[in-house]
This record gives structure tokens, sequence and C-alpha cells, in this order.
């Protein structure tokens, strides 16, 4: 009995040790790596533009994929990134005319990595790019 009292005085003592002995938790403070560039007439901070940010003229999206099927009038492509992310587009006349030339020298075949510029409000396909490979 006096042995398990002693065992027990020794776990409480070396407990209360262990608490006292933590360092307070503390707010972090955020660092300043960057010089701040002041104006000296205003005494106002100026704006560092790092990189502008440059519209699309054409104002068309690009979707970046794998070809899961194609002919002369949709493609579905698989995207880049995300396995589970797949679309079809419906093609325009001009890129259904291109796509009957790609097909009449073999196609585009399943897995061929393809960029499509495509209309984001109809999603019409404007132009296909990317290397079709060797037919069958």
């Amino acid at each position: 009995m006096k042995l398990r009292c002693n065992i027990a005085a020794l776990c409480v003592l070396g407990i209360l040790l262990a608490g006292l002995s933590c360092v307070p938790a503390r707010g972090q403070d955020p660092l300043v790596t960057a010089p701040i560039v002041a104006d000296a007439v205003a005494n106002v901070a100026v704006p560092i533009i790092v990189a502008a940010v440059k519209p699309k003229p054409s104002g068309l999206a690009k979707f970046e994929g794998f070809v899961q099927h194609s002919n002369t009038a949709q493609i579905t492509v698989r995207a880049k990134g995300n396995d589970m992310s797949i679309r079809t587009f419906t093609l325009s006349e001009q890129a259904a005319a291109k796509m009957q030339d790609t097909i009449d020298k073999g196609g585009y075949q399943w897995g061929d990595k393809v960029t499509v510029l495509y209309d984001p409000n109809s999603l019409k396909a404007v132009k296909v790019k990317g290397k079709p490979s060797r037919p069958l």
C-alpha cells in the first residue's frame, strides 16, 4: 500500500513539474520581409506592382486535357488535372472542317493531349490544338 502511495505521489509531482515548466502560448507576430516604400511628399505607402493582369483579347476560354472521343461534330475531353472532369464540346463550322482534315489523316485517338479554345457561353469549340497520334 505504501509503495502505491509513493508511486502516485511521484506521478502527481511529475505532472505538476511538467505543467509548470511549459512555455505559455503567445500570439504570432507577422513577419515583415519586404521593405515598405513611402512617398516623401504625402507620407503614404506606394503600392508595388509585381505583375499586371492581362485580359484575354479574344474572350475565349481554354480547356486542356486528353481526348476521350472525337468526330466531325463534337469532341469529348477529360481534364488534365482532374480525371473526374469530362466535357463535351460541339465544333463550330471552321473547327468541324479542320477536324475533317485531321480525321482524314488518322484523327485524334483516345488519350491524345489537346487544348480546346471554346466560347464559354455556348460551349462551342472554336479551335482544337494538339498533335494527333499516328493512325493505327
